[in-house]
């Protein structure tokens, strides 16, 4: 099923400094998710937005713009 905010780029990566996993979806939230599990950081990040999402619909609010990009494009 296709989402709103699928359209929103989000990552997961490893932060020395934390020593974890770090989920991001900087376009809708700032901070993140973390973890020792990248899969479980990734599920718990998809929460975060789904949540959002529904904040925005029930606070009946458009979704800002997704600005952030991939640098590269995969063919």
């Amino acid at each position: 099923m296709k989402r709103e905010t699928d359209i929103y780029h989000r990552w997961v990566a490893w932060s020395e400094e934390d020593q974890a996993y770090i989920g991001r979806c900087p376009d809708l939230f700032v901070g993140g998710v973390h973890g020792n599990d990248p899969i479980k950081v990734a599920r718990a990040l998809q929460k975060v937005i789904d949540e959002w999402e529904e904040i925005f619909q029930a606070d009946r609010r458009a979704l800002p713009p997704a600005r952030v990009r991939p640098m590269v494009e995969v063919v």
